[in-house]
């Protein structure tokens, strides 16, 4: 079994005097000396897609599982300047802005100055603002953050568009003296679980972490990328209104993702960004799931699986050379909706074709995947038809599937 060897660095020579304290330095050095890989990381693809897309984003996770960590080499991945501030140590108008009375209140009003580091952001005119321990920060500090998360503005400064907000939270059982998100403030990110790899530890524990990039956005996909994102979320919520806003009952779940007209808004962009870049459907789902929970994000994840299927006229006018879904369960969806389409227009040119169709599926995929489109497509031959060669190519894939079907029932049935 290979080993993982950790790479030191050479020591640099020490003068005879040097103290101990010097060599306490260097040692220390050595030990911050590490480096970065590029290395698939599907929460850390996420989460990059989401600060691409300029969308707040709080990472969930237990306390010391490296979510500070990961935003600090997020920053030096992306060049971008960080400022931290830990929600719980600061009061509401330090998010809202400090009054300042000025020589004449009664005309020219009380200013609301921003604080140093909201300054220093402006002057930078971009950066990285990473709210930590924001489920410690009473209920008058969340209410502070709203606007700042929303709108990005802090007393009278906006903050430029260059600046992205990032925050970190732990759940309420291990947060020091924590509270739970007010809804309102949940709703205003995308929630992602940060949870630790066993691998990706010990490669960085040895000197080498994963580093965190920008996604490849493809210009030539941005306008299909926009398109296929209104599509699917308008396109779920024409059949489902219920889901376009749904406030939890629990104050638990309240303070997680749920949907709502301000989160769907969330969920195209992200859609948007992540089709632009190719991301895999893993990272995907933990960005729609992240921004409208759990139910509705399966249900849109269900809904992009159905749109994104090969159109059933296209395979059944070439079936010979159609090009069918690797993955099963999208497979078997396809090739049942050439069979519905069948029943809607039957024909026997069109039922040869879906014949010709299920045997180019036995020939590149897994031959049970055939058997019910096969078994509806026979019942629907009329009395005029010509019973097609391709049914005897297929009549041994079926019958094996169907014998293997018979030999599990009755393993289990023996098994009781």
């Amino acid at each position: 079994m290979a080993t993982f060897a950790p790479s030191v660095p050479a020591l640099r020579p020490l003068a005879p005097s040097a103290s101990q304290l010097d060599v306490a330095a260097d040692l220390l050095a050595l030990l911050r000396d590490t480096r970065t890989e590029p290395r698939p990381d599907d929460r850390l693809e996420a989460l990059t897609l989401a600060v691409a897309a300029d969308l707040p984003v709080l990472l969930w996770g237990e306390p010391g599982i490296g979510k500070t960590s990961a935003l600090t080499q997020l920053a030096d991945s992306l060049e971008l300047p960080l400022t931290t501030v830990i929600a719980s140590v600061h009061e509401p108008s330090d998010f809202s802005g400090l009054p300042i009375v000025g020589d004449d209140p009664a005309q020219q009003g009380v200013p609301l100055a921003p604080p140093d580091w909201a300054v220093r952001l402006v002057r930078e005119g971009r950066g990285l603002l990473f709210l930590d321990e924001l489920s410690t920060a009473t209920p008058a500090v969340q209410a502070a953050l709203l606007r700042l998360v929303l709108e990005r503005r802090i007393g009278s400064l906006q903050l430029p568009p260059g600046v992205r907000i990032v925050a970190a939270a732990n759940p309420r059982s291990s947060a020091a003296d924590g509270w739970e998100l007010s809804a309102p403030l949940a709703n205003r990110f995308v929630h992602l679980q940060w949870t630790h790899d066993h691998e990706v530890v010990v490669r960085g524990l040895g000197g080498t972490w994963p580093r965190a990039t920008l996604p490849r956005l493809d210009p030539q996909r941005l306008p299909d990328a926009v398109d296929r994102a209104r599509r699917a979320v308008c396109g779920l919520l024409d059949v489902r209104p219920a889901l376009v806003h749904r406030l939890p009952g629990s104050e638990t779940r309240r303070g997680g993702p749920w949907p709502s007209p301000r989160s769907w808004d969330m969920t195209v962009c992200l859609i948007a960004f992540a089709t632009a870049a190719g991301s895999s459907r893993d990272v995907l789902s933990l960005l729609v799931r992240g921004t409208v929970g759990d139910g509705p994000g399966l249900e849109l994840l269900a809904w992009l699986d159905r749109m994104d299927l090969p159109d059933p006229e296209e395979l059944l006018a070439d079936p010979e050379n159609a090009e069918l879904p690797e993955r099963g369960d999208r497979r078997q969806a396809t090739l049942e909706g050439v069979v519905e389409a069948v029943k809607a227009r039957p024909s026997k040119e069109r039922w040869d074709a879906a014949w010709a169709l299920l045997v180019r599926a036995l020939e590149t995929g897994a031959p049970d995947l055939v058997v019910v489109p096969a078994t509806t497509l026979a019942a629907l031959r009329q009395e005029e038809w010509d019973v097609p060669d391709a049914i005897e190519r297929l009549a041994g894939a079926v019958s094996v599937s169907r014998r293997a079907d018979r030999s599990v029932a009755r393993a289990v049935t023996a098994g009781r």
